[in-house]
């Protein structure tokens, strides 16, 4: 076969490695139109095993994406947890059940388990609809960052090279292949290339806890085996994970004679296997039977607690995923922090390549997701110290009791389920008149809560209303406007946007950056969506109610369970990737203007 020499090209965004982070980005950023790219050494797409839980809040990313239907299709939904302990008479006992997920305002009040794979089809034929594919097998070689500043802060420069090596090339296709990109995205794993290519550090520390974990489907008399399980034994601590059809995960402790090589006093993979993994977790299950005959997947591993000490070179270079932080496996955080990081910053990136924002929005994503993957880290040393730590027996005062247990799974509820996630005051956080939505925290994301629509009564829920389309969401909650005097403020208010960062920022095509609902307080009988201004009602479908449907069943009380005033209203603008940026009250739309002008290109 004749390879041809190397060849050239140019593209906007590389994404390195096609996990779930990197599937997120590349496929946001193609939704989103960008030039982008995504290569994995991998052959294949994961097969079986490998992450698996889907947490509240990611399921409400999915979805802002129209990924989430097919994930609830074919994915198993844990809506139970169930806690057992030493019983007194030797084997476990159960000691309660309650909710898997403690997060009171999810719109999907559970978790979904679904293997890797599955979750990266999902990705996948979504993009292979827009012609955006996996390039597979290939590596890189070297990458090289431009160090003048001046390419470096042009925007329609390509400061990154990248040498790709194509594994497998098929008749005519080059070996290799010179990159140049505007940006890279490096998700490629916790031994990322990329980040040691740049010698970020990961800071942090191993822990002495050594978990397998098994995929099977069961032959089990255990009373719990469809639900979320922790249990702690004298013989250690498992976890199961019911999965899809009829399997279920197993998460077991080990102990160093289990597994550690004593010459190297490393994980000999050698020392161990499935079936040994399964007469560890029979005499867990003691009285209780646990069998299977067959593994669809298993692994060992030794929790890791680490974070990158920087997110980004020049933010040219972007590392996403377990590229930045390693943690535990068992509160089912990995995956969901992966496609998180990237899903933060696909609207950023974009904005920047359209030229609507300065680079310097870019910024935003260490600031935002570092901190988050150091909190990540404080959550899991706790939670996993928690799962691992001896349990306490009426026999022994020390260890760990199930009040104690109990009450950090539900007080971690909030963090676990994605829902809690609360960014810090930054140019796109800005929180100076919270007070005017209470309940809306800025730097949250968009709480759900159905309202109808004023041109027809149609219920929706407010989450669909704000898709991921890299468009910002004015929601102006209207007030009373079957009250003449309150129309005359909305009309003010509606002058003041269209002169304002409507047409400052929006160009000649507003709505291709906005997207401005109005959301009345008034009564379904007496408001016509003809009432509002223009740039309030740009299409019919844009007013809404906060008023129940026709039937009574759903809708109601929005402006109360967000804490916002009936007759005044407020202004909430909500990012693209979901998140509350700003609240304001109509007379302080001057501060929604510098908001923008913080971060935009006029």
């Amino acid at each position: 076969m004749t390879i041809p020499a190397e060849a050239e090209s140019s593209v906007d965004v590389l994404v390195i490695g096609a996990g779930p982070s990197g599937l997120m980005a590349a496929h946001g950023l193609a939704r989103a139109g960008v030039n982008v790219r995504i290569v994995d050494q991998r052959p294949a797409k994961v097969a079986a095993g490998q992450a698996d839980g889907i947490q509240p809040r990611t399921i409400e990313v999915l979805q802002s994406y129209g990924l989430a239907e097919r994930l609830l299709r074919e994915g198993n939904q844990m809506h139970m947890a169930a806690f057992y302990n030493p019983s007194p008479n030797g084997g476990i006992v159960r000691t309660g059940r309650t909710a898997d997920i403690t997060a009171p305002s999810a719109r999907y009040p559970f978790e979904v388990t679904l293997h890797q794979g599955a979750i990266e089809a999902i990705f996948l034929d979504s993009m292979a609809a827009m012609g955006v594919h996996v390039e597979r097998p290939v590596v890189p070689t070297s990458i090289e960052l431009s160090a003048d500043k001046a390419e470096l802060k042009d925007p329609h420069s390509h400061p990154v090279k990248v040498v790709l090596k194509c594994l497998a090339p098929t008749e005519g296709q080059p070996e290799t292949e010179v990159v140049n990109a505007k940006y890279v995205i490096g998700a490629d794993g916790a031994h990322s290339w990329v980040r040691k290519s740049f010698g970020i550090s990961m800071d942090g520390e191993q822990t002495n806890y050594i978990w397998g974990v098994v995929d099977i489907v069961p032959d089990s008399n255990f009373p719990d085996v469809r639900n979320r399980c922790a249990i702690h034994s004298t013989n250690g601590s498992c976890m199961i994970i019911p999965r899809e059809g009829d399997k279920i995960r197993l998460y077991i402790q080990l102990t160093d004679t289990d597994v550690l090589n004593p010459e190297t006093g490393r994980v000999d993979k050698n020392k161990m296997g499935p079936e040994k993994l399964m007469e560890v977790a029979k005499k867990t299950f003691y009285p209780y039977t646990m069998h299977a005959d067959t593994f669809d997947w298993w692994t060992i591993y030794i929790i890791g607690q680490r974070v990158a000490s920087k997110f980004s070179v020049n933010e040219r270079v972007f590392i996403a995923g377990d590229a930045c932080h390693t943690h535990s496996p068992k509160a089912g955080q990995g995956m969901n922090a992966s496609m998180n990081d990237t899903h933060n910053l696909i609207w950023k990136l974009s904005h920047v390549l359209r030229g609507w924002a300065d680079m310097s929005l870019l910024k935003t994503y260490e600031f935002e997701r570092r901190k988050y993957a150091q909190d990540l880290i404080d959550f899991d040393r706790k939670f996993s110290a928690l799962f691992s730590g001896k349990p306490r027996t009426s026999a022994g005062g020390d260890g760990v009791s199930h009040e104690e247990f109990l009450q950090a799974f539900q007080t971690f509820g909030a963090f676990t389920s994605g829902i809690g996630i609360h960014y810090a005051p930054s140019p796109v956080v800005h929180t100076q008149h919270q007070a005017h939505a209470r309940a809306l925290v800025v730097g949250q994301r968009m709480r759900p809560h159905v309202f109808v629509r004023a041109a027809d009564a149609r219920p929706f829920e407010v989450q669909d209303l704000c898709p991921a389309d890299t468009r910002f969401k004015v929601l102006v909650f209207a007030g009373d406007t079957s009250d003449a005097a309150q129309r005359a403020r909305v009309q003010a208010l509606a002058d003041a946007v269209e002169q304002g960062f409507y047409r400052r920022f929006g160009g000649a095509e507003p709505g291709k950056v906005f997207d401005v609902l109005a959301i009345s307080s008034a009564p379904k009988d007496k408001v016509d969506y003809t009432d509002l201004p223009p740039v309030f009602r740009t299409h019919w479908s844009k007013v809404l109610l906060d008023d129940t449907d026709m039937f009574a069943r759903v809708g109601g009380g929005g402006y109360d369970a967000y804490g916002i005033d009936k007759t005044k209203g407020a202004v909430v603008v909500v990012r693209p990737d979901g998140y509350v940026g700003i609240v304001a009250p109509f007379e302080s739309i001057q501060d929604v203007d510098d908001y923008f002008a913080g971060f935009m290109k006029a």
